[in-house]
């Protein structure tokens, strides 16, 4: 089996290989050269229920990202597939976890200036700026300064260092050039951090790895060897359902899109649905049992599925195994059904690969796929907006989109930074409460912590320490989708009561500090006042699409040129936001 593997998120990750698996032995690395940590450093104050499922026993060991031995990596066609490296480990100078010693202990950093030096640079700042300038309000700093700000968060001590303002600090300080005040406070802040502690310890974990990557530029390096290096496929299979089951913000997204498109084609006999990353399939199970309960009989459904192939290492196999097991459910169900695999990369999909047929009900669903797609940003080809034209030429019923709401495409780095930093806040935080049906996960058991690591963190080093084509987690807001669907002739379809309700019944089994809200006609999940991911559909506009194309080659399929009198009354209408369906 080739082990090279193509870029992936957690959350498409979760969607590509989510199934109910079968128990499996926890995954054990004992040896010498494992640290054991001392679990009591860092309680857990969640209150305890019930214990349904306790994957960790008193005596495991389990190691760290910090604690792993010395491993040589080779390249990426290794013949051992399995083979799983620890995401950092230690004395490589490629490594993102590579610790980093100073040749010098007398060396300082940011030490201040005398106060005479001090005195002659403010005189030369006086002399070019006028003492009328800004900078004595401190609105312009001198690299002084910053060496003097950084001086002193080390001077604190690191009991005294705050986790979450120190990592951005950090950034900031790889922002201004400040590179030996961000590997002094690296340093500082690394016995502040840990895979069992709070939230913040644990997240600050993943966060450094991807600052020592970013440091030693090998970002790029380093995401592709945890590529290469993955779990068995048994393994990953359960972290990520364990993280399915710990947080709902899968299960959200799915259940909202379903009962979209099950509203959606309410009244067709014919419907076709294309997913542009199948996975396992998993999702339309539930649609082909609610369509099969539908009055008057279930329509015949043909479902295409477009995956990248990298699910089939997880899977087993290709797509044709998806085809079977939803043809075994929907034969089961009474439900005729037909599956078409379209195993391609969604920047490689054109309308030949998904087979769209006359007179089919079409309903067209992207979820968490979307922030994959190189945009302007990164190409002129700009596959982001070139997939949405292509789903808008198949006239599509319903699109369903499913995103992250974060922003992290084009921010500068530091500002990235900080908007990572409080999107994944909120979801180790979330993480951290009620579990469903009475579910116990301490933060020292094995299984939790390598779903983070494996689910999670992989991300985050991706958005910290890559950059250009190797950046592949460029999410963007609700708002941002809103342009780029509009530009291209859709129109947003409000959520109807249905939805909601159902969507309401899959979170009502979490922590209260979950909240739904509609923005915008889309459903919006949130950790307390933190938005977290959002569901909403569109329809297409047909008028309008006919207007604005000029040659046959550019009209949707069945879509005849308007008159010019018929396209001024199309542009006044979505002008003025009257429906055109």
């Amino acid at each position: 089996m080739q082990t090279s593997q193509k870029s992936r998120s957690s959350g498409a990750a979760i969607h590509r290989l989510y199934h109910e698996p079968e128990p499996i032995e926890p995954f054990r690395l004992t040896g010498p050269h494992f640290q054991v940590l001392n679990n009591n450093a860092y309680p857990d104050t969640r209150p305890q229920e019930s214990v349904v499922a306790s994957l960790q026993t008193p005596n495991e060991q389990f190691f760290t990202l910090e604690s792993s031995p010395v491993i040589e990596y080779p390249a990426c066609n290794s013949n051992s597939p399995y083979s799983r490296s620890p995401l950092s480990p230690q004395g490589s100078a490629q490594s993102c976890l590579s610790n980093l010693h100073y040749s010098s202990p007398e060396k300082t950093y940011g030490s201040p200036v005398s106060s005479g030096i001090e005195e002659a640079i403010r005189e030369v700042e006086m002399e070019l700026l006028g003492p009328g300038s800004d900078f004595e309000d401190g609105s312009i700093t001198s690299p002084l300064d910053n060496k003097n700000k950084y001086y002193k968060i080390l001077q604190l001590g690191n009991a005294n260092l705050d986790v979450k303002q120190t990592l951005i600090d950090i950034a900031h300080a790889i922002d201004d050039g400040a590179k030996e005040d961000a590997d002094a406070l690296i340093e500082a802040l690394q016995s502040k951090v840990s895979v069992t502690g709070d939230p913040i310890q644990r997240l600050g974990t993943y966060m450094l790895e991807g600052l020592r990557a970013r440091q030693l530029s090998s970002g790029s390096l380093i995401y592709k060897k945890l590529r290469c290096y993955e779990p068995k496929p048994e393994e990953l299979t359960s972290y990520m359902s364990i993280l399915y089951e710990i947080c709902p913000y899968y299960k959200f997204a799915y259940t909202s899109a379903n009962a979209v498109i099950k509203e959606a084609m309410q009244d067709e006999t014919q419907v076709h649905v294309i997913d542009f990353l199948i996975a396992q399939g998993s999702q339309w199970v539930q649609l082909i049992k609610d369509l099969a309960k539908r009055p008057g009989g279930p329509p015949r459904l043909r479902v295409t599925g477009v995956d990248d192939g990298d699910s089939s290492y997880a899977r087993g196999g290709g797509l044709q195994l998806v085809g079977q097991k939803l043809a075994m459910v929907a034969e089961a169900h009474g439900v005729p059904f037909e599956f078409h695999a379209a195993a391609i990369s969604g920047s490689d999909v054109h309308w030949g690969n998904l087979r769209v047929r006359p007179g089919e009900a079409l309903a067209v669903n992207f979820p968490y796929m979307l922030h994959h797609m190189p945009d302007e940003s990164v190409s002129t080809t700009n596959h982001r907006d070139r997939l949405i034209r292509l789903v808008k030429h198949l006239t599509p019923k319903v699109v369903t989109l499913l995103e992250q709401e974060s922003n992290t495409n084009t921010s500068s780095f530091s500002k990235r930074f900080e908007e990572a930093l409080d999107y994944y806040t909120a979801m180790f935080e979330s993480i951290d409460a009620k579990l469903p049906r009475n579910i116990v996960m301490p933060r020292d058991d094995k299984q939790r912590i390598s779903a983070e690591e494996n689910c999670v963190a992989r991300d985050m080093v991706n958005i910290v320490a890559c950059e250009d084509t190797d950046r592949v987690e460029r999410h963007e807001p609700l708002d941002k989708w809103k342009f780029r669907l509009q530009a291209a002739g859709f129109m947003a379809r409000p959520l109807s009561y249905s939805a909601v309700t159902a969507v309401e019944e899959v979170v009502r089994e979490y922590s209260n500090c979950y909240r739904l809200r509609e923005k915008d006609g889309a459903l919006v999940l949130a950790w307390k006042n933190k938005a977290m991911v959002t569901c909403s559909a569109w329809r297409y506009t047909r008028f309008y699409v006919s207007w604005f194309f000029t040659s046959p080659s550019e009209r949707p399929l069945g879509v005849e040129r308007l008159k010019a009198p018929a396209r001024r009354w199309c542009k006044f209408m979505l002008h003025h936001g009257i429906g055109t369906r």
